[in-house]
């Protein structure tokens, strides 16, 4: 699919989870600096971060809090344990080739 042999990470923050834009980008670049820290260990492919539920705004008040940042980094270091964990799981299992007799 891709040409290049590289680790890709893209974020995917919708509106519907963090209402405020503001909220949105600190996710975000909380995304790609856990990402960055930890990429070396990543299979080479394309892979999306995506969140899947809300943040409330009672428990996190500032898109710039401490406690936020704290739970995005924490939620992600264990998301990506699990992708550099379990790539061989999630590969299809190479098919054995036709022998061919003359």
């Amino acid at each position: 699919m891709f040409a290049s042999d590289d680790v890709w990470l893209g974020a995917m923050v919708p509106k519907r989870w963090a209402r405020r834009a503001v909220t949105r980008n600190a996710i975000k670049r909380q995304i790609y600096s856990v990402s960055a820290e930890s990429g070396a260990g990543l299979p080479r492919a394309a892979h999306v971060v995506r969140l899947r539920a809300g943040f409330d705004r009672k428990e996190f008040v500032s898109a710039s809090s401490d406690k936020l940042k704290a739970a995005v980094r924490a939620e992600l270091r264990q998301l990506l344990a699990r992708a550099v964990r379990t790539p061989a799981a999630q590969a299809p299992a190479p098919s054995a080739a036709p022998s061919s007799s003359p």
